[in-house]
């Protein structure tokens, strides 16, 4: 792996077990995960369009614009999993779990599906992380020892680790299709339009359950922060893609985990 691509994910990594503190903290997860997206999208696509236009409005391509839409239905589902994970389990149950099932589903996707190869080093190294994260994780003793609630919350943990799987090849395959900066300004578009919509209709049908109001509703300035460092973050992953194998990236950027675990603990 190149050494920028390298220090591009530890950033993330950093920064995703940030934001993913605030949203397990705040009062109904699945609200802070609508604001916080819809506060990274706006703060990230004026910059985009901007460098669109200065690069004189760079044609876009229909196949990566269409990849954007379908990672965005993906990044959708994420947070509707996510959100029910949080509001069932604790964060260093769920957040292992979650990231933790995603870089193996990667490394087999990149390798076999992709065609992606790696070195005799980065193959050891990437055993190395994956039994790491398993031995953080220990989702057998999760599955063992979790109440009827909390096997809820490893549910929607591991169907949130197979969509995190799935967008991530969308876009390995995207961002060498468009820029990653303009990649990720549609796809932070399309995720927002889809999981607001989503999240009001599913509300409104009686299919994802309303909340009660908090105590003490999350500022707004908070879930400003939150969306910021996620979308800094995937961007980060995008570029990262655009130099590197999925199936080295994947699983390095899920290193947050000891970070989200500990900080749960």
């Amino acid at each position: 792996m190149p050494p920028v691509a390298l220090v591009l994910v530890l950033i993330a990594a950093v920064l995703h077990a940030g934001w993913n503190v605030l949203l397990k903290t705040s009062g109904d997860p699945l609200r802070t995960a609508v604001r916080l997206q819809a506060i990274g999208t706006a703060v990230l696509v004026p910059l985009g369009v901007v460098a669109w236009f200065s690069l004189g409005r760079p044609p876009l391509d229909p196949v990566g614009v269409g990849l954007a839409l379908l990672s965005g239905v993906l990044e959708a589902a994420y947070f509707v999993f996510l959100s029910a994970a949080y509001g069932r389990g604790d964060l260093s149950l769920v957040y292992p779990l979650a990231r933790g099932s995603a870089p193996l589903l990667s490394v087999l996707i990149g390798i076999g599906l992709l065609g992606e190869r790696l070195g005799l080093p980065a193959g050891v190294g990437v055993v190395c992380i994956l039994t790491g994260i398993l031995l953080v994780a220990r989702p057998w003793r999760a599955i063992r020892v979790a109440g009827r609630h909390h096997r809820g919350a490893i549910g929607f943990a591991l169907a949130t680790g197979a969509t995190i799987a799935a967008y991530s090849t969308v876009d390995r395959v995207g961002v060498r299709i468009l820029e990653p900066w303009l990649y990720g300004s549609l796809l932070a578009v399309f995720a927002t339009v889809i999981l607001a919509t989503a999240v009001a209709v599913g509300r409104r049908a009686g299919i994802i359950a309303t909340r009660p109001p908090a105590a003490r509703p999350t500022p707004l300035w908070r879930d400003g922060v939150a969306g910021v460092l996620s979308l800094t973050a995937y961007l980060l992953i995008l570029f990262a893609y655009s130099l590197a194998p999925l199936a080295a990236v994947a699983p390095l950027r899920e290193s947050g985990i000891v970070l989200a675990a500990a900080w749960g603990a």
